[in-house]
Parts: structure tokens; sequence; C-alpha cells
């Protein structure tokens, strides 16, 4: 049964600390940025990481001093044709990013496509090697801990009261409007993928699948933007990779 501490949780992960990032975390890193921003973004990033864990951290111990099930959560292991049908979607879905790589690295203008595509965010993507093992990380991160708290914690906490597809409609709108840095259009396309990953939860009945695949498209995301990206990196042109600011000008949101 939902609980105040619940609520309070779901409350600080889905609105107090998004309202944080964007007012006080997302402009200090515009300031950082325009100073060093390869530190700025390696900053950001292991604070995303930390923040993450802490968060899951929390909602593990509230679940744990409860005994509830962590079957009830959504920790099940999809059966029968659930689990066939949930490796199939990966395994396409692991196709489409692989293609879609490769694709990038044979072609510098579907690289120079794709740049202005990431412009209005490409601050916070990764340009050199070092950056790439980094988000590799905040990918990983992301899959586990944005599942965990919005198709696991979010939808569990109010479906007393809206049942699941309400509290999985609440949650989608809450999670794509945490990625508001993006601008309009990365709400929009977050709020899509988000419903996906909400309609992977309820076919399968199982976070597993949509936290692999939450993973494996941030993964895939992030390699096709060092390609892109890195064209105007020391590493890119051949220099040496430097410790110090890039060469690539962050891009305001």
């Amino acid at each position: 049964m939902t609980t105040l501490l619940d609520l309070l949780f779901v409350a600080s992960f889905a609105v107090a600390f998004p309202l944080f990032d964007y007012l006080v975390s997302w402009p200090a890193f515009h300031r950082r940025s325009r100073a060093d921003p390869a530190r700025a973004r390696m900053s950001l990033w292991k604070q995303t990481i930390v923040g993450g864990w802490a968060l899951v951290a929390v909602g593990t111990a509230l679940w744990v001093t409860h005994d509830r099930s962590w079957e009830s959560f959504g920790f099940s292991v999809p059966g029968g044709w659930r689990l066939w049908a949930s490796l199939g979607v990966l395994l396409l879905v692991v196709a489409y990013q692989v293609l879609g790589v490769a694709t990038l690295a044979r072609s510098s203008e579907q690289r120079a496509k794709l740049r202005q595509q990431f412009e209005t965010y490409s601050s916070v993507l990764p340009r050199t090697r070092t950056e790439l093992r980094c988000f590799g990380a905040v990918s990983l991160t992301a899959g586990f801990c944005e599942e965990f708290l919005y198709r696991g914690y979010f939808i569990w906490a109010l479906s007393p009261w809206l049942g699941w597809w309400g509290g999985a409609a609440v949650s989608l709108a809450f999670f794509a409007a945490g990625h508001a840095y993006q601008g309009w259009s990365g709400v929009l396309r977050t709020g899509i993928v988000g419903a996906l990953f909400t309609a992977v939860v309820a076919v399968f009945g199982s976070l597993w699948p949509a936290i692999a695949l939450h993973a494996v498209v941030d993964l895939g995301g992030g390699i096709m933007a060092w390609l892109a990206l890195r064209d105007g990196s020391p590493e890119g042109s051949g220099l040496p990779e430097s410790g110090g600011a890039t060469s690539v000008r962050a891009a305001s949101e």
C-alpha cells in the first residue's frame, strides 16, 4: 500500500529535483561551459550518475523497509512468449543502432546532418573517447534508474488511485517534462520514447526489457553523437586529446 513517504519520494524525483536542475543546475552548467565545456560535461555526467543511483538507493530502502514484493514492483523475468518476444525486440533495436552507427562512420554528410539535429543540446553530448566512456556509464545509469523511478515506483505509487494506465500517463508527462533542457522538440521526442518504454512494460509485464532497451537506445545515441561531433574536436581532427576546453563551443539551450 502506498504511504505518505512513497508519495514524498515520488514528488522529490519527479518534481523537486527536476525543478532544481532546471532553475539552478542547468544555468550553472552553462556558465561553466563557457569557460571549460569539456570539464562541465564530465562534471554534469558524474552528478547524473551519483544522483540517479542515490535516488534508487532511497527507493530501494523504502521498498525493503515495508517488506514489499519486487515482483509487484516490476522486477519479474518475462516467461514464455514474452521472454522470446522481448529478446527479439532488443536484438532488433541493437541491430538498428549498429546499422545507424555504421552508416554515420562511413558518411561525412550524414554526420553533418546529425550535428545540425543535435545543435540545441550538443553541449551535453560526448566528443572524445574519454567522454564517450563516461557517457556510456550515464546511459546505463539512465536505463536502470529512470525505469526504476518512472515506470516502476511512480506508476506503482499512483496506481491505487489512478489505476496502472492512469499512473503511467502521469508518469510519462513528468518524465518528458524532466527533459525540458532539450527544448520543446526534446520534450516531445522524450515523451514518445517514454511512451514506447511504458508500452514495453505493459506488454511484457516487467521492467527488465524496458531497462535494457532504454540503456541500448541511450548508448547508441551517445555513440552516434560522438561520431558526429568529434569531427570538430581535437581528437576528431587527429590532434592530441586535451583535458581542458574543447574547440567546440557549447551550444546554448
